[in-house]
């Protein structure tokens, strides 16, 4: 199982920089940004530090979308990366959720989003393709590779992943969850004639180091409930679209959302929103990874045996670099 490392770009860049770099030493294999460019800074200017401050780390964001930028404009900031850098990045995608909404703009539709992962990815790995009807490529592209993973949690989304995407990216780390949701891109991918145990499945989550405490875990869970509140925004979509009780939705996700009153996207990601009291402890327990490392490696082991080849941490809380020296010190090693 390989580990990666989320980070807002909040300045000082150089802070998350370090911490990045840390994290290599650590055991890391990904460094994961969010890319929400008027909440936090511009993600792509800092991945070209990170990936010449670091040997072998592969980095990307988690995740952009097909709207902020231009397909062309995307897929070359992949490719100039991987031009320098030597295809050390990945492109993490999905509708957009921060990022269309602080600007007063929705998230792309399924369809939009499909042909903007094919158009990104056949033009940062050289080759020509339409977009919005003119044929273009980027001439200078020499064996570029860019995988592309996709996050998603409806079946429409999964499906798509499974039939499109080089990857599935699940915001959660429920292994309920984790297995349903696994099953429905592998379905999708073998309808589509994919195999599809070469899709590369990626689950992200906060993770919090305690001492196996109560008086640790309490706090762990204060750290970490955020994370219900930014999951329960796409929640809340499929809940609009489908209905509370949808046999194409399992309640396990949808449930505990009925207490959400609203966001206010100025705290999002962040350990304190006071958006997102109404997520109970159950949820951060579930969601999360929350406990002294045993607990962790024995989570982790339950989500690799379903399939799980990245867990990426969620670091948005007040132990960044303590949670990545525990997972260097005693647990990434477990997975080796």
């Amino acid at each position: 199982m390989d580990f990666g490392l989320v980070l807002q770009t909040d300045p000082p860049a150089r802070l998350l920089i370090d911490r990045m770099k840390r994290a290599e030493s650590a055991g890391f294999t990904h460094g994961w940004t969010f890319d929400s460019v008027v909440l936090w800074q511009e993600p792509f200017v800092i991945h070209s530090r990170i990936l010449a401050e670091t040997e072998r780390m592969t980095v990307g964001p988690m995740v952009t979308n097909p709207s902020t930028r231009t397909w062309e404009v995307t897929a070359s900031l992949f490719a100039t990366l991987n031009d320098m850098y030597g295809n050390r990045t990945v492109c993490g995608i999905g509708r957009g959720d921060s990022a269309m909404r602080v600007a007063g703009r929705k998230p792309a539709t399924l369809a939009r989003l499909g042909e903007a992962m094919h158009a990104i990815k056949e033009l940062a790995e050289g080759r020509e393709v339409e977009v919005d009807g003119t044929a273009m490529r980027l001439p200078w592209v020499t064996d570029g590779a860019l995988p592309v993973w996709m996050g998603a949690y409806g079946p429409k989304a999964l499906e798509l992943t499974g039939r499109q995407a080089d990857g599935f990216i699940l915001q959660l780390a429920d292994p309920f969850l984790t297995e349903w949701m696994i099953k429905a891109v592998r379905a999708a991918a073998e309808q589509a004639g994919r195999d599809p145990d070469a899709l590369t499945i990626c689950v992200a989550a906060p993770a919090y180091v305690t001492d196996g405490s109560p008086e640790q875990l309490a706090h762990a869970r204060e750290q970490c409930r955020w994370f219900g509140g930014m999951v329960g925004n796409h929640v809340a979509d499929l809940v609009s679209r489908y209905g509370a009780h949808s046999d194409l939705v399992p309640e396990a996700l949808t449930e505990y959302i009925k207490g959400r009153q609203g966001y206010d996207y100025s705290h999002h990601g962040r350990a304190g929103n006071p958006d997102t009291a109404f997520v109970p402890d159950e949820i951060v327990d579930r969601f999360c990874l929350l406990g002294p490392p045993a607990a962790h490696r024995e989570k982790l082991e339950h989500l690799r045996s379903l399939g799980v080849d990245q867990f990426a941490v969620y670091a948005m809380h007040d132990a960044v670099e303590g949670v990545i020296d525990s997972y260097g010190t005693e647990v990434i090693p477990a997975f080796g």
